[in-house]
């Protein structure tokens, strides 16, 4: 079976990850998943939902520009909250303690770096959809943006719940089929929570940048 090198940025508990092995066998490959995440608690987490993947706890951003060139396929999904329109509503409004924060132009960064210096493979940057136009034109579906040097569909995973308060978190477990109570860490639950990729989302796309069309019947598929 030929391998297939993957490096997850950003990896947090592995969201848009959670579905690939079963892409795997579906394109009848050995996949070889990387995951770079910075926060100590979620990598352990991570490596405890996927042993058999390889966790590093790096900056995923450095990590990116020194190990490009080793993979077939990469997905960075960089902090989101200095994009979000939540946040910036937040912080525009006299009623919260939310401050003003620079957007963290490290996104744009790595987009400009894949589109002109990784010719390996496929990649994806997501995020969610900003409060300002786009610095550089993504695929908006839903709530969030991605830039990718392939096709996506128009219309890609679930709508994902919505959290106003803590006792929403049942929900996020049901629908990301994880027990988020399980992070100890120093980052919000909920925003952890809030900021993981659909995995729907994730097994779609890597079909899609592997070559595999998925029918109406999620059994039968197509290589291109």
């Amino acid at each position: 079976m030929k391998k297939f090198k993957i490096l997850n940025l950003y990896a947090c508990l592995g969201g848009n990850r959670y579905k690939w092995d079963e892409v795997g066998i579906e394109a009848n490959l050995n996949l070889e998943i990387t995951a770079v995440e910075i926060d100590e608690e979620l990598a352990k987490l991570y490596q405890e939902r996927f042993p058999n993947d390889k966790i590093v706890i790096a900056d995923a951003h450095q990590y990116l520009i020194e190990n490009y060139k080793k993979f077939d396929f990469i997905w960075s999904s960089p902090p989101c909250p200095s994009h979000s329109k939540s946040r910036f509503a937040n912080a525009s409004s006299d009623k919260t303690k939310t401050k003003p924060i620079y957007p963290d132009l490290k996104l744009y960064e790595e987009i400009i770096f894949l589109q002109h210096y990784y010719t390996n493979g496929k990649y994806v940057v997501e995020n969610v959809y900003p409060f300002y136009e786009p610095l550089i034109a993504g695929k908006k579906r839903g709530r969030h943006i991605y830039w990718t040097n392939f096709n996506i569909p128009n219309e890609i995973g679930r709508l994902s719940p919505m959290m106003e308060t803590k006792g929403d978190m049942p929900r996020w477990c049901e629908f990301h089929e994880y027990d988020f109570y399980k992070y100890k860490g120093s980052q919000r639950t909920q925003k952890i929570a809030r900021n993981l990729v659909d995995y729907e989302a994730g097994r779609t796309i890597l079909e899609i940048a592997l070559g595999i069309i998925r029918k109406s019947n999620p059994k039968q598929l197509d290589l291109f």
